[in-house]
């Protein structure tokens, strides 16, 4: 190699091992700073795409277990609200079962009655009242609702109203039955008993749309935790691994400037050969 103060290849050659060096370096603090080996497109492109990809999911994931929380809620609601109609049901089978009694006299059978039918219209007011977030599954004209199941959209779980006000299906007791008279006890007795059997029913559908519900809420939040770890296992940095990188780099950034300095020196040498 020629002596020349125009042209240090050593230098150069320094240079080039610094510059490496210094973006070594600069990536590792970056890894470090941000606890990411990939936290851009400029760093693995591929690899962020993926990662960009699942995020999409479990952010639309996110967006289900709200939409499966609402539906818990609004079926705990219904059945929290359905046991209490069934409980006043209870109430008003022991109230026209003793109206029944043709010996009872004129002053009791009215007071009967009205126990009755008080007992009774309270069930109208628990069914429309058994409202969450504008969601009542009990109520005349309740048309139920539908809860995301996946991330895509193209999935849902149905649940379908259980109308337990007066004179519906499941509860036939009418807003008009009275027991005034044995004979109307008797025909509200009938009335009562098939209710009963009515209302049991739809609050067992509604449990096991409940646990259906809560049993996807569950699976929903374990995929959420599982694409998370996925995530992380491609763009999380080891930092225990970038500590001791770093502490190699950062030796390896002084011993460049060292050589890049001394490589710097070598032109001054070629000045002894021209001293007299």
């Amino acid at each position: 190699m020629a002596n020349s103060v125009n042209t240090n290849a050593g230098a150069l050659i320094a240079l080039q091992q610094l510059n490496a060096t210094n973006a070594d370096l600069a990536a590792t603090q970056t890894r470090i700073n941000t606890g990411k080996k990939v936290s851009n497109a400029k760093d693995n492109g591929a690899i962020w795409a993926i990662a960009q990809g699942q995020r999409a999911d479990i952010g639309a994931l996110g967006a289900v277990k709200t939409s499966l929380d609402r539906g818990v809620s609004a079926v705990d609601v219904a059945l929290a609200a359905g046991e209490s109609i069934s409980d006043l049901l209870l109430q008003l089978k022991e109230k026209a079962l003793a109206a029944t009694d043709k010996s009872l006299s004129t002053a009791s059978r009215k007071a009967l009655n009205e126990d009755f039918k008080a007992i009774r219209d309270q069930i109208n007011t628990v069914a429309a009242n058994a409202d969450f977030n504008g969601v009542n599954l009990l109520k005349t004209g309740a048309t139920g609702f539908q809860a995301l199941a996946n991330a895509q959209g193209t999935a849902s779980m149905t649940v379908t109203p259980e109308v337990l006000s007066l004179g519906s299906t499941s509860v036939t007791v009418a807003t008009t039955t009275t027991i005034g008279t044995s004979t109307l006890a008797t025909t509200a007795l009938g009335l009562v008993n098939a209710s009963i059997d009515n209302v049991s029913s739809a609050l067992a559908r509604l449990g096991t749309k409940a646990k259906a519900l809560d049993t996807h809420r569950t699976f929903v939040g374990k995929l959420t935790d599982a694409l998370e770890s996925g995530v992380g296992n491609l763009v999380d940095a080891d930092l225990a691994k970038e500590s001791a990188k770093l502490q190699s780099l950062q030796t390896k950034q002084q011993l460049g400037v060292q050589a890049l300095g001394i490589a710097n020196q070598s032109p001054q040498i070629l000045l002894s050969l021209f001293r007299n």
